[in-house]
């Protein structure tokens, strides 16, 4: 048995010897409700985090409602990165996790309170076992991920803390067994066409923003057209996934009335763009087409809801394959390389120049739901996983 195999067998052992500590883990996370929005229990989650990062003999660091901590010492570097909030629950008793056949139930349990347990997990197997690291592991848990980041990444990254030093990270998300590689960035709008109220009887008398609306939603659907015949290079099924995205009227709102001539309406445009698009240039062809409609007389305002840029990493990079050999040790069974189909915060560690991926014990199939759980075995082995990852990735 070489050197690799036997740390191998040792990590992988230790891992499953955690396996309650990781549903207990798992459970004291959830039953914080970090519902975002609105963003309540942040304190109180990165509290905890703090307590469990203590106990396994890491100096815990806040940094506002973040939370940061340091195995090993020097350069590199690798992170394990997530996101403690959670989207608002279907139900009250997601905040009371339950046990149920091998899977925990409960809001948070896939994304990605799961996840942050095992990767302090995966902290103590390299502890335990006093696994030789040329650098550090540094844990980096952060609220806000739902909603964009600014009191999480958004703002560690501001105060130059996100991917120093770093030759690797991993995120926790969900990847239902998959790696991804990359993410789509996104531009997201809220147009808003003015107009002038009055009575259906008088409508003479006013302006009716929702035709506005339908004017630009017409010009913007040109657009659309356009630019969902772009197709990325990455990984994805099925094929109709590969497009670039342009989706209109996620949220419509107008009007007061049914005989009421509306002096406003508003609609969203949600353009996700493909790792080969450039942000800027695309956010400059929306932008052009709603001064084109104002120029005509079209009455529009508009305000930028979220802006992210994508990010991607090539399959054969070598900590892309280093992951995979380490999951593979752990599942027994070979990661998928694909593209996220959304966003992830991979891209804050990709403007920093650091090889980003995510990979994840929960499921996204369940994640958001009312049914959201996780495995435990699930947690055994990416606690497992991120443990041999970091030992590859930072092997004297």
């Amino acid at each position: 048995m070489t050197a690799l195999d036997s740390l191998a067998q040792a990590a992988c052992e230790r891992a499953a010897s955690y396996r309650e500590a990781l549903v207990e883990a798992t459970r004291r996370l959830v039953s914080i409700p970090t519902e975002n929005p609105p963003g309540d229990g942040y304190e109180s989650c990165r509290d905890l985090l703090a307590e469990m990062v203590d106990a396994i003999g890491l100096e815990p660091r806040r940094v506002e409602d973040c939370l940061r901590a340091e195995h090993g010492t020097g350069a590199p570097a690798v992170y394990f990165h997530g996101h403690y909030d959670v989207v608002p629950a279907q139900r009250r008793d997601q905040f009371e996790p339950q046990l149920q056949h091998g899977h925990l139930y409960g809001r948070g349990t896939t994304d990605m309170k799961g996840g942050l347990a095992a990767m302090i997990a995966a902290v103590r197997v390299l502890r335990d076992l006093a696994v030789p690291l040329r650098g550090r592991v540094v844990l980096s848990f952060v609220p806000d991920e739902e909603t964009a980041g600014a009191r999480g990444s958004r703002h560690l990254a501001a105060a130059g803390l996100l991917g120093r030093d770093g030759i690797a990270m991993l995120t926790a998300e969900p990847t239902s067994g998959a790696i991804w590689n990359a993410n789509r960035g996104a531009i997201t709008l809220r147009v808003t066409a003015r107009g002038k109220h009055a009575h259906v009887g008088l409508q003479h008398q006013g302006v009716n923003a929702f035709e506005q609306a339908l004017d630009a939603a017409h010009a913007l659907r040109e657009l659309k057209a356009e630019v969902e015949q772009r197709e990325t290079r990455f990984a994805i099924e099925p094929a109709q996934a590969r497009r670039s995205i342009l989706m209109l009227g996620g949220r419509v709102e107008g009007g007061t009335g049914f005989n009421a001539v509306p002096a406003e309406c508003s609609f969203t445009v949600d353009r996700r763009i493909n790792p080969e698009e450039d942000l800027t240039t695309e956010k400059a062809r929306l932008l052009d087409v709603l001064d084109a409609l104002r120029a005509r007389g079209l009455h529009l305002d508009h305000e930028v809801l979220q802006e992210a840029p994508s990010a991607g990493v090539a399959a054969d990079h070598p900590a892309v394959r280093i992951v995979a050999d380490a999951i593979e040790t752990a599942t027994g069974v070979r990661p998928p390389i694909t593209m996220c189909p959304g966003l992830l915060e991979t891209r804050f560690y990709a403007q920093a120049g650091v090889p980003a991926i995510a990979y994840g014990p929960g499921l996204l199939e369940v994640a958001h739901g009312p049914s959201e759980s996780v495995s435990v075995d699930g947690l055994v082995a990416a606690t497992a996983a991120y443990a041999l990852a970091a030992a590859r990735l930072l092997a004297p």
